[in-house]
C-alpha cells in the first residue's frame, strides 16, 4: 500500500487535466467511495488490489493522458469492467471536448458505471453487451481505443479496427509478454508501434499503435 497521498499520486499528470487538480481529486475520491460500496456485492476489481486503488487503478489509468493525441474527441474503452482506464480519464478531462464510450457485458458492472457517470456528470456513455456484437453506428468512428488487461493483441486489433477513425490510434496496457504479442500480431496486421514504459508496473508497457491495417 502506497504511503503517498492521493494528491501526490495523481500530481504527475495534473498538467494534462482539463481543470484544477483539487476538483479532479474530489471526483476521484467520490468514484472510489462508490466503488467501495458496490464492491461489497459485485466484484468490480480484484479484491487484492483494493488497498492499492490509487496506484494500481487510478495512476495506471491516468498515465494514458500524455499519450492522447492533441484534439482527441472520441475515446472508446473496450471491456471497461470497473471503469478502468475510462472513468479516471473521463474525470481528468471533464469539461473538455473529449467524449467517452465504455463497453461492458456484465449487467451489474454496467449499472455501476452508469451510476458513477450520472453522479459525477461525466461526458460518457456505456454500451452494454459484448464488444464483438457492436457495430460502428452504435459508437461512431472513434479517435482512440483503450484496453487494459483484456485480450491478446491480435484479438484487440480485430475488435478495434472496425471502430477506428482513419488515422486513429490504440493505447493498450500490456505486460511482460508484450513483444511476443507484437510479433504474433505482425503475421496478420500492418501497424506502427511505440512502447512506453509503465509508470505503475515494472514489467508493463503502454503500446501506442497507429496505422493499423489488416494484411490481405
Amino acid at each position: 500500500m502506497s504511503t503517498r497521498s492521493p494528491a501526490e499520486i495523481i500530481a504527475p499528470w495534473a498538467g494534462s487535466f482539463s481543470r484544477p487538480q483539487e476538483d479532479v481529486l474530489v471526483d476521484l475520491e467520490r468514484f472510489e467511495q462508490t466503488l467501495q460500496k458496490w464492491q461489497a456485492a459485485q466484484n468490480l476489481v480484484s479484491r487484492e488490489t483494493l488497498d492499492a486503488f490509487w496506484t494500481r487503478h487510478v495512476a495506471d489509468s491516468l498515465q494514458v493522458l500524455p499519450l492522447l493525441p492533441c484534439g482527441t474527441l472520441r475515446i472508446f474503452d473496450l471491456g471497461s469492467g470497473g471503469g478502468f482506464p475510462g472513468l479516471p480519464l473521463a474525470i481528468a478531462l471533464k469539461g473538455s471536448d473529449a467524449r467517452f464510450c465504455l463497453c461492458e457485458s456484465n449487467g451489474r458492472k454496467v449499472a455501476f458505471l452508469r451510476v458513477v457517470i450520472r453522479e459525477l456528470a461525466l461526458d460518457a456513455q456505456v454500451l452494454p453487451g459484448r464488444i464483438e456484437a457492436l457495430v460502428s453506428r452504435e459508437t461512431g468512428a472513434v479517435d482512440v481505443v483503450l484496453a487494459r488487461a483484456l485480450a491478446p493483441l491480435n484479438h484487440l486489433f480485430e475488435l478495434s479496427f472496425p471502430l477506428l477513425e482513419p488515422g486513429g490510434r490504440l493505447l493498450l496496457h500490456k505486460g511482460r509478454e508484450n513483444q511476443r504479442e507484437i510479433d504474433a500480431a505482425g503475421a496478420d496486421w500492418h501497424f506502427d508501434v511505440v512502447k512506453h514504459m509503465s509508470a505503475t508496473d515494472d514489467h508493463g508497457v503502454l503500446l501506442e499503435i497507429g496505422n493499423l491495417d489488416p494484411k490481405s
